[in-house]
């Protein structure tokens, strides 16, 4: 049967494996914890029969490291009839017509579309709970004030140099975390210190660096409007607190920022 349809995302991770998709399988199936096997030498007649075993190999991978995500969102796919339509297909007999199967893949994006939104949710309302505990109790600590914005600031060492303003271009060193304390970035770690215009960044950083002279080290917890807000990301969950750790070393002044 020849195909027309629409390849939806299952079909496409079928399709681009057979093309050279074998190291984002090796990523996918390492992440799976199995027992140790010991690979019988098997030698092939040709490197084209070689070559033929590699990508129907690679395709299986693919298709388990694919199959293994379906099923923590909960969907139970078959694998014997993965490899059932698989086989028909080479055969020539496949039990579905094209639009059958294009309706059928497309059924699946939905739903995985669906489940994914609402764990999204699920993780955003979570990051909110998360947030507005730890600020409550970040409120109660010695030292701690909160701006009219809301943003919350602890002084850890107070500088004696300049302060920058929001167009000047600023010298720090700083750690970004979550309120659980999951680490997702840190100039330290990186033994580089950052260099930005101070009205580039998210607005808890525009507004709390501003009040640091040169010199300082200050703690900075930001509510999610003053941060990333809805934006989801793998690091930063929508609708974030974070947390940053930050020492003003420089201010390079509004003709460094040009």
């Amino acid at each position: 049967m020849k195909s027309v349809f629409k390849m939806s995302l299952l079909a496409a991770a079928v399709a681009l494996t057979a093309v050279g998709c074998q190291e984002d399988a090796k990523e996918e199936t390492a992440k799976v914890e199995a027992p140790v096997v010991v690979q019988e030498t098997v030698s092939f007649a040709s490197e084209d029969d070689k070559a033929a075993y590699a990508i129907g190999a690679s395709l299986a991978q693919y298709l388990k490291a694919n199959l293994e995500q379906q099923a923590e969102l909960g969907l139970a796919l078959s694998n014997d009839l993965v490899l059932q339509g698989v086989q028909d297909a080479f055969a020539g007999n496949t039990k579905l017509s094209d639009e059958e199967a294009q309706m059928a893949l497309q059924a699946l994006d939905q739903r995985v579309a669906a489940i994914a939104q609402q764990k999204a949710q699920e993780k955003s309302q979570a990051a909110v709970k998360a947030g507005e505990d730890f600020r409550a109790q970040f409120a109660k600590t010695e030292g701690v004030t909160t701006t009219d914005s809301g943003l919350m600031y602890q002084v850890e060492k107070m500088g004696d140099g300049p302060k920058p303003s929001a167009e000047d271009t600023v010298v720090v060193h700083y750690k970004g975390t979550l309120t659980d304390g999951t680490q997702f970035d840190s100039s330290y770690d990186r033994n580089q210190p950052a260099t930005f215009p101070l009205n580039r960044v998210i607005p808890g950083w525009t507004e709390g660096v501003q009040l640091m002279p040169v010199g300082s080290k200050f703690k900075f917890v930001i509510p999610p409007e003053l941060a990333y807000g809805a934006q989801d990301t793998p690091a930063i969950p929508a609708n974030s607190t974070l947390v940053f750790d930050v020492e003003l070393l420089e201010v390079k002044g509004q003709d460094a920022a040009k």
